[in-house]
């Protein structure tokens, strides 16, 4: 290479470094919004971004989970779930999730919306708080209703329910109108004729029911497994015979609980055409049936499938009516409180035929410390109600110790003749949990 040659190299390199030079300062000077890629920089120093987490939100589960949860919670939660979003709206609207609820409502005013988010939930029980109107609507909007409330309503009317039940609801097998008190027995016709499936019907306090309601019960209800009629005083002996099938009556053979609690005119007639014509009773209530007897639970012993009679305050019984129950040998149940002619014979009776009791009630009975030596005989009570017997002391506190192991709770309210020694014994019983010394003290 020529000396020329060199030296013209050697001035292209001073010059080539001196026009890069300002460059360089102008790359350091300047400020990007965006981070450059520069390969040739280490990029040990930058951090990684987090990944953003899949599958761990609760509004990633399935709609079947979500359902499931949901079934879970309270009603109203239930309901408020169901407002969150449009998924859980989904999952709160399926009908596993309001299986078995029972919507209670005040109908004050047609609420179609309501109504039919009711329908596609599937809820089947419906109870009526108070009613004003809409009580049609909301039957012809839930075909598939099971269950109707409507007791406490006292503006319920014979026209009301005609016109709700005007066509016939074979889905319908529970209706409670108990305490609605302008029911007739003009209702009674119209439910007779619509609701024919109807197994279970409360009329309590329903005081304008007569012999006539119960004959067109008789002639339509003919699956009607449970009638209350509670403080229905104008059904006497007829109207329990149209029940049994007497007369012109088709009878309602498949009825196993009827309650009778303060019909003050049924007498032992009464009982007598139960025995006849109800054979798959199992309870019957008559409490404060001043009227019935000892030789009428001679007639309702004869029935081959009862378990529960509640004889409370029938001032009639005494301890042979007791005898007679105790011949049939199947009671499990049997309430004879403030019956003042009931004493320890009564009991004697008792130990021999009625050894498989769970409940008694003896309370404000002519009841000593013998008496309740022969109760500690009867091995499978679980109940026991002996308040007011006011000549029990601790003797018979001990007997009960010894012999009822099965005991789960006890009545003592009122016992005077007692004390904290007695007692000691009732308390080391070793399935005893409920024990009451007060008419509101329950230990």
């Amino acid at each position: 290479m020529s000396a020329w040659t060199e030296e013209v190299l050697s001035w292209r390199d001073d010059r080539l470094g001196l026009t890069e030079l300002p460059t360089v300062n102008r790359r350091k000077n300047r400020t990007a919004p965006y981070r450059l890629h520069r390969p040739h920089l280490s990029t040990a120093h930058v951090p990684e971004p987090v990944p953003e987490a899949h599958g761990t939100h609760i509004s990633r589960l399935y709609p079947e989970i979500l359902a499931l949860i949901f079934e879970r919670l309270p009603v109203r939660d239930r309901g408020r779930a169901a407002q969150v979003c449009r998924s859980w709206r989904d999952a709160a609207d399926r009908r596993s999730v309001w299986r078995g609820v029972e919507a209670a409502l005040h109908l004050r005013r047609p609420a179609a919306v309501l109504f039919a988010s009711l329908a596609r939930r599937g809820v089947r029980k419906l109870q009526v708080l108070s009613l004003r109107r809409g009580l049609r609507d909301a039957v012809s909007a839930l075909p598939g209703l099971d269950s109707l409330s409507l007791s406490g309503c006292y503006s319920v009317t014979d026209a009301a329910l005609a016109s709700a039940f005007a066509t016939e609801l074979p889905a319908l097998r529970r209706l409670d109108l108990s305490l609605c008190k302008q029911v007739t027995d003009s209702s009674l016709g119209r439910i007779a004729q619509s609701l024919k499936n109807l197994e279970e019907l409360e009329l309590g306090g329903c005081c304008n029911v007569t012999d006539t309601g119960l004959l067109l019960i008789a002639w339509g209800l003919r699956k009607l497994r449970r009638l209350n009629l509670r403080s229905c005083w104008h059904v006497n002996d007829d109207g329990i015979a149209h029940l049994c099938g007497g007369g012109e009556a088709r009878g309602t053979p498949e009825l196993e609980h009827l309650g009778l609690q303060d019909c003050q005119r049924l007498t032992d007639e009464a009982l007598k055409h139960a025995a006849t014509g109800l054979p798959n009773l199992k309870s019957i209530n008559l409490s404060f049936c001043v009227a019935v007897t000892d030789a009428g639970l001679r007639h309702l012993a004869k029935l081959p499938q009862l378990e529960d009679v509640n004889l409370r305050a029938c001032d009639g019984v005494s301890d042979a009516g007791v005898a007679h129950l105790a011949e049939s040998g199947r009671l499990r149940a049997l309430d004879v409180s403030f019956c003042d002619k009931v004493g320890d014979e009564a009991l004697s009776h008792a130990t021999l035929g009625l050894s498989g009791l769970r409940s008694l009630s003896l309370s404000a009975c002519r009841l000593t410390d013998e008496g309740l030596e022969r109760v500690a005989r009867l091995s499978q009570l679980e109940t026991l109600n002996i308040g007011q017997c006011t000549r029990v002391t601790d003797r018979g506190l001990r007997a009960l110790g010894d012999g009822l192991l099965n005991l789960k709770a006890i009545d003592l309210y009122g016992c005077t003749c007692i004390t904290p020694q007695g007692l000691d014994h009732i308390v080391k019983l070793p399935r005893l949990s409920v024990l009451n010394l007060g008419l509101w003290h329950v230990r």
